[in-house]
């Protein structure tokens, strides 16, 4: 990026510090187009000798990253930093650069190094256990990761407990005991909400559950994406166990999806999902490319846009107003006979089910509830690996009333402990559906009937560009709590969301039982 704001005496500093984070972001690139790769078409064969290269990659760009000599940098521009405008991307790089190189240089090049040839191999023994249902076959992998987990959380010991250092690194500012408090907020509400529901007969979804061959899927999916704003030119789409979105640099943001031919939901929404995740990722600024700043500002932030583009877009009664008569030509004899009004009560069907990426707007939550429960008592060495199969089972039924018949379905269903350290990516999802509302509701406010009156016809123009000027232009610039604000006027809360479910959800089901405030709103 060009030194806007650089004083000529410090250019030269400047210039270094961007040169060195430079080379140090494409190696994390490179480990990106690794990973994609084994996600999508690496053969099993090359998983040993894949291990080895992220390893490699991790350390060199762990090692460029902690060398004293970019701290010397750092150094030279901190009065710099305190003189720039605190809204100015170069003050912003040189505090995310402050912040995580101090973090950093407290973590030993091996144990990086360790810790990724361990994650790669964790993945790809998860890839081959989950579809055979073999949990004791990656057990012992797991083990080690709570191990090597506990070992970084270590390393970070003005935390208040182990859980904290991962919820930091994924939300910056974000805590385990803040977490506590938004999830009694919602399960105030949402667990009455599912029993109000669960008293009314199920509705029938069973127009879903027909044949609907993978290429018809796709080709609809890819023309929704097209119309969101995704650019193919920039980004492609292709399967993975577990769908994702990956950015190897500007101009290059994929995703993945996975499709079930008896259920058409699961390829639809996925692709929606990741759509919003890329949205995010092709829309930041050109000046912010290869600098710290070029990625969303936190999990939960991401999440919201996932999130907001999936549901409060893709589920929405003006969205479908437009494709479900483009859905029915691309399977007219599965639709062709059922209604709009049919179609859409069944896509927005509320049942308590075993597999969270596939649980409705109401339930999802609990599921994020569960998954974070478990792993900080795991940290917290108060649940053994082990023993979580029980404990998941236990939890399922206590909170949703149905259990899991096999570990597939149960404790091997997401991926995250399976490809990382375990703890701080559960709860950027429960984040993201309630900053998700939040900014969807600041844009209506703002772009009043613009938005639904463009969604009714097929277009996100409004949207997409109030999101663009609002969030993601400026990518990972600012905390999350500050860009909050910003676009909202107002802190993270949990209203717009609970709003958002009870007007949704009393048109569908009789709710009048069931309050949208919660204590502290």
């Amino acid at each position: 990026m060009e030194p806007r704001q650089i004083p000529p005496h410090l250019q030269p500093t400047w210039q270094e510090l961007m040169q060195r984070l430079q080379e140090i972001d494409h190696l994390r690139r490179a480990v990106n187009v690794l990973i994609w790769d084994q996600n999508t078409y690496m053969p099993p064969g090359g998983a040993a000798a894949r291990s080895s290269h992220q390893a490699t990659l991790n350390r060199l760009a762990h090692a460029k990253f902690t060398d004293p000599a970019l701290g010397r940098l750092l150094d030279a521009l901190e009065p710099l930093r305190e003189a720039l405008p605190p809204d100015s991307d170069e003050a912003a790089i040189l505090f995310w650069v402050r912040r995580d190189y101090d973090r950093s240089r407290r973590v030993p090049e091996a144990f990086v190094a360790r810790a990724a040839a361990h994650f790669s191999q964790l993945f790809q023994a998860w890839t081959e256990a989950r579809p055979q249902d073999d949990w004791q076959a990656v057990r012992p992998l797991l083990e080690e990761s709570l191990r090597l987990s506990q070992e970084f959380a270590a390393f970070f010991p003005e935390h208040q407990e182990p859980l904290d250092v991962f919820i930091d690194h994924s939300d910056p500012g974000m805590t385990a005991a803040r977490m506590d408090e938004l999830f009694r907020e919602l399960r105030e509400v949402l667990r009455p909400m599912v029993q109000a529901i669960k008293a009314h007969p199920p509705v029938d979804d069973r127009c879903l559950h027909q044949h609907y061959p993978v290429e018809g899927q796709r080709a609809f999916g890819e023309m929704v994406a097209a119309c969101y704003g995704y650019d193919f030119q920039q980004g492609r789409q292709d399967l993975a166990p577990h769908p994702f979105m990956i950015k190897i640099a500007q101009g290059d943001v994929r995703i993945t999806t996975r499709y079930r031919e008896d259920d058409l939901a699961i390829g639809l929404f996925s692709t929606l999902h990741e759509t919003g995740h890329a949205l995010y990722e092709q829309n930041i600024h050109p000046r912010l490319a290869d600098t710290p700043l070029d990625h969303g500002a936190s999990a939960g932030v991401h999440e919201s846009q996932s999130r907001l583009w999936e549901n409060l877009v893709g589920r929405s009664r003006p969205f479908w107003e437009h494709f479900y008569p483009r859905l029915q030509e691309t399977f007219p004899d599965q639709l062709a006979q059922v209604s709009l009004e049919t179609f859409y009560r069944a896509i927005n069907k509320v049942q308590p089910s075993l597999i969270r990426t596939e649980a409705d707007e109401v339930t999802y939550n609990l599921h994020i509830m569960l998954r974070f429960d478990l792993e900080r008592a795991l940290l917290n060495q108060e649940l053994r690996v082990a023993d979580l199969p029980e404990a998941w089972r236990a939890r399922m039924a206590e909170d949703l009333g149905v259990v899991p018949s096999n570990h597939r379905d149960g404790v091997l269903q997401d991926i995250h402990w399976f490809s990382g350290f375990i703890g701080g990516s559960f709860q950027g999802y429960t984040l993201g559906n309630i900053m998700g509302a939040q900014f969807f509701q600041a844009a209506m406010a703002e772009q009043g009937p613009a938005i639904q009156e463009e969604m009714a016809q097929g277009r996100f123009d409004a949207l997409r560009t109030w999101l663009t000027e609002r969030i993601y232009q400026h990518g990972g610039k600012f905390l999350p709590d500050t860009l909050i604000e910003r676009v909202t006027g107002r802190p993270l809360s949990v209203q717009p969301y609970l709003e958002y479910l009870q007007r949704k959800y009393s048109e569908l089901y009789d709710l009048s039982t069931v309050q949208a405030g919660t204590p502290g709103d």
